[in-house]
């Protein structure tokens, strides 16, 4: 039973990633192409002077070395490969948590509890690190602060994990309660961890004078569709195999 359902989440995660990667390729392709403009054309402004060039050059050779070993059509061609790589990956993992949830935690039916699961992953893992840290679009970051931004964006998950699994265990523990009640406690242990944190933790503001707004806006909006295409496909397409194995 555990090897079916590995490879059924094994399928259903590389059909989720390919699905997430025709978003990402759609919408937010064509935002990082801007971007990359954007960039080419801040370096060709540059100072000529050699004080100047010298700070600017490593991030021009760095830029003109990827342009050499990748180029932007490899690059579209990797983003189907990353993500049904990931999905792959991740579809194991879900299989594996959906395994020893079922039956014991969340909803007793499958096809509620393998879209209440992906739901569940999709706030911790996603959503609740994206509000504090959204990603950005090349030309926006600065390469040397990138492992202090790596290491707060894995604690900013660490914490949507842990406020998630409070909440629902906050939800069991009011099983009794009235359900208002015991979705109060499930709200109120997710959202005060997080708020705690999100207090806690430095800001990272690194997006450059004039970068345009909207580009930035409609690039992380492409980002966080692109999951959430990610996730609703995992736990829409689990779902229906769940009840189609069930009803044969």
């Amino acid at each position: 039973m555990i090897t079916k359902l590995i490879v059924r989440g094994l399928l259903v995660g590389l059909l989720a990633g390919l699905f997430a990667a025709a978003f990402a390729y759609t919408v937010g392709e064509p935002r990082i192409d801007q971007a990359i403009a954007i960039e080419e054309a801040a370096s060709a402004a540059a100072p000529a002077a050699e004080s100047h060039s010298e700070a600017a050059e490593p991030a021009a050779h760095s830029h003109d070395e990827d342009e050499a070993l990748v180029s932007r059509d490899g690059q579209r061609f990797g983003l189907f490969l990353a993500l049904g790589l990931y999905g792959l990956a991740v579809g194991g993992l879900f299989a594996l948590v959906y395994a020893t949830l079922r039956g014991r935690v969340g909803p007793r039916s499958e096809p509620v509890l393998a879209v209440t699961l992906a739901a569940a992953a999709f706030s911790a893992i996603v959503l609740i690190p994206f509000l504090k840290y959204p990603a950005n679009p090349p030309a926006v970051g600065d390469p040397e602060t990138i492992n202090q931004r790596t290491v707060l964006y894995l604690v900013a998950v660490l914490i949507g994990i842990l406020a998630v699994a409070a909440g629902t265990a906050a939800y069991r523990y009011a099983a009794e309660r009235e359900p208002w009640l015991r979705w109060l406690a499930a709200g109120a242990s997710t959202l005060i961890p997080v708020v705690v944190a999100w207090i806690l933790l430095p800001e990272i503001n690194e997006v450059p004078a004039g970068f345009p707004a909207d580009l930035l806006w409609n690039f992380r909006i492409a980002s966080i569709g692109t999951q959430a295409v990610f996730w609703t496909g995992i736990g829409v397409l689990f779902a229906f195999a769940a009840r189609r194995r069930s009803t044969v």
